[in-house]
């Protein structure tokens, strides 16, 4: 039975993991920090001011925070008229909709980000509601966002999908008791998400969308779906 299918954005529906990254490496730059960009793209999905903690560590002048943060916010503001979204994104959404799934974003994007997202994804008649880490007192890892979603989809945790391409949503999916899908068009390693609590592992929405019977999305959805 169809339940709520929720989706995390960026390196999901989204190929913009990587302009994050160059947005986050330019705001350090600028406050003086040298941060490689490996250890940038596997902080992304993080909320910023976890995202700064861990890259610059909990001894940082914490007062630069909020300056580091708003730099990456307005370098990353330059791409919003032309993010790409990946290849089936909407289609996929629209799919899952028209088999009564309830689609939610789990995202840390709010504001004029998210609708920029949207218009990227071009699937807004599918998406019932969005869940950010703003709504919450934690965001992913931490399962708030999850379960927000599940609540705003009106079903349990059981009832649930969750698809992202992070080690972050693959821990709060499974913190919050829903069953994790990872995608690797975030860039990170299939063996990370497994660790992480990915049920099944596909190669981005297009792959998902051409196997969707067969994934948990599916019929027979106990059924794992190996990749």
């Amino acid at each position: 039975m169809a339940g709520a299918a929720i989706f995390d954005v960026d390196g999901t529906l989204t190929d913009t993991n990587h302009l994050h990254v160059v947005a986050w490496w330019e705001a350090f730059r600028q406050a003086g920090h040298t941060v490689p960009m490996p250890d940038i793209l596997r902080s992304v999905g993080l909320g910023s001011g976890d995202l700064i903690e861990r890259l610059l560590g909990a001894d940082r002048d914490r007062e630069q925070d909020d300056a580091i943060s708003s730099a990456h916010s307005v370098l990353y503001a330059t791409c919003f008229d032309r993010l790409p979204a990946f290849r089936g994104a909407g289609d996929l959404l629209r799919t899952l909709d028209g088999r009564g799934w309830r689609v939610v974003l789990a995202t840390s994007a709010d504001g004029e980000e998210l609708a920029a997202l949207r218009r990227a994804i071009d699937a807004d008649e599918a998406i019932v509601a969005t869940a950010s880490s703003d709504d919450v007192d934690r965001g992913k890892p931490a399962p708030e966002p999850v379960e927000l979603a599940c609540r705003l989809a009106g079903v349990d945790p059981g009832e649930a999908v969750f698809v992202g391409d992070t080690v972050w949503d693959m821990e709060a999916a499974s913190r919050a008791g829903v069953d994790a899908v990872a995608l690797l068009s975030g860039g990170i390693p299939r063996a990370d998400l497994e660790r992480a609590g990915a049920r099944v592992v596909y190669r981005d929405v297009a792959d998902l969308l051409a196997h969707l019977d067969d994934s948990p999305f599916g019929p027979e959805s106990g059924r794992d779906a190996p990749r």
